[in-house]
């Protein structure tokens, strides 16, 4: 189906049409400054970076290849959702089509009442907050490169300096910054590049894996 998609005249949607100039697309392209967002399915969520958008679709940098799709969720910091068909892919790019109208105007804009949000990844994956030789079993329930959200039973302190691990994840130093019940907000010490965290996700989206050459976090 998805070879039939390429057929479709979707000429803004392909790579060869992008170098051909704006004369030569369905819709108009406009830039969106590498902007960061995700992409959300069935599978998992997966980061991206938006490279482009018009009334038609977008095209993204990927990190990974995608897991089979043909609808995925493209969704932004503020929140903002767009339904989007997987039309072609390549080990460092896709192209997605809107399936449903998008407002562009919004898109490009990006309004927000956060200011710099960065992109969270939603998982649930058993961890340890780790604190001197003490384990506490926790529950992992997204990951931003800056920081996290867990569920764990054993009460931390604001401010607490503790290390967070879970399997196939390299091991962060991290301060408590809220608590709520027995829900807690970590920012890192050393934080993720962008790419090399979303290699990271997919991975542990896609199941076990073994965590000898895992990207670690920048210092």
């Amino acid at each position: 189906m998805r070879e039939a998609m390429r057929q479709d005249g979707l000429a803004a949607m392909s790579p060869a049409t992008a170098s051909t100039g704006p004369e030569q697309r369905v819709s108009p392209r406009f830039t969106l400054l590498m902007r960061a967002a995700k992409l959300v399915g069935e599978h998992g969520e997966y980061m991206c970076i938006v490279r482009d958008a018009s009334d038609s679709g977008v095209n993204i940098r990927l990190f990974h290849p995608l897991p089979d799709a043909d609808t995925l969720m493209l969704e932004f910091p503020n929140g903002d959702r767009h339904p989007l068909e997987l039309v072609w892919q390549d080990s460092e790019r896709a192209g997605l089509r809107f399936a449903e109208t998008a407002d562009i105007a919004r898109l490009l804009e990006c309004p927000s009442q956060f200011a710099r949000r960065p992109i969270r990844v939603n998982l649930d994956l058993a961890a340890d907050l780790l604190t001197g030789s003490t384990a506490s079993p926790a529950r992992l329930l997204d990951l931003s490169q800056q920081g996290a959200k867990l569920i764990c039973d054993f009460r931390h302190a604001l401010d607490q300096r503790v290390r967070l691990s879970a399997r196939g994840l390299p091991e962060v130093n991290a301060k408590i910054r809220w608590r709520r019940d027995n829900a807690y907000g970590l920012v890192f010490e050393d934080t993720f590049q962008f790419g090399d965290l979303a290699q990271i996700v997919a991975a542990l989206q896609a199941g076990p894996k073994p965590q000898d050459g895992t990207p670690a976090p920048r210092r």
